[in-house]
């Protein structure tokens, strides 16, 4: 038997482990998941000036602000103002959520929305289009591997 062995007592898994590379933290925290709930950073304020017209519109769009008692986890971060005092504000942003199937229809608004642009500029652009020097509108990508045919 070799006689310059080591323990296995005596080697240890964090001895030879790699250094962990430092990384810069996260500037908003990310809250404990809440099944059925998206959650949302929202500006309350710009520079200490309040934004009340951004504020209103996202809680009329269904966005409510989260308590700082239902997420203890991030109340040792958070900067109280003294208007919203019992939510979770950090630099001028509020923890707000609202529930996944009201953010996806949302998301499946304003794609309907972008849609419906592109299609416009689509029929404006061939509304111009000369049999003698055609437009081409391709908006489609191939991706492919080796040579091709």
């Amino acid at each position: 038997m070799a006689k310059n062995r080591i323990d296995r007592e005596h080697e240890t898994r964090e001895k030879t482990a790699r250094k962990q590379a430092w990384s810069r933290p996260e500037v908003l925290p990310s809250p404990n998941d809440e099944p059925g709930y998206a959650f949302r950073w929202i500006r309350v304020s710009t520079q200490g000036n309040v934004d009340a017209p951004n504020v209103s519109s996202k809680l009329r769009e269904g966005w409510e602000p989260v308590k700082a008692t239902d997420h203890p986890e991030i109340t040792m971060v958070t900067v109280e103002q003294e208007r919203f005092k019992d939510n979770i504000v950090i630099g001028g942003l509020m923890l707000c959520k609202a529930p996944s199937e009201l953010v996806e229809e949302r998301t499946d608004y304003y794609d309907l929305q972008a849609k419906s642009q592109m299609e416009s500029v689509d029929n404006n652009l061939m509304r111009e289009n000369d049999p003698r020097m055609p437009l081409f509108n391709d908006r489609k990508t191939k991706v492919t591997f080796g040579k091709g045919a």
